[in-house]
């Protein structure tokens, strides 16, 4: 029995599509879009020995000297991905 039959009902059943049959193909990922925005997290040390500090880092490193404070880092614009320009 092929997919024919099944859709025109010639079997004496519910017409039946197989899931999935009109999905469209996706187009692969390339290298630079792959990579282009992970950036990686950083604590307020790492903060604090740039050479670049930037906005971001800074409010973090604030946060960080407040007594009792518990950061999760924040992410690094100056870690982005390969095909970041």
């Amino acid at each position: 029995m092929d997919d024919k039959e099944l859709i025109n009902g010639n079997e004496g059943g519910a017409a039946m599509v197989k899931a999935g049959a009109a999905k469209k193909k996706k187009e692969p990922v390339s290298v630079t879009d792959k990579n282009r925005f992970n950036m990686k997290i950083v604590t307020s040390d790492v903060c604090e020995v740039c050479k670049m500090q930037c906005e971001r880092g800074i409010r973090y490193m604030k946060a960080m000297r407040v007594p009792g404070a518990v950061g999760n880092g924040v992410p690094c614009i100056l870690t982005k991905g390969k095909g970041y320009k």
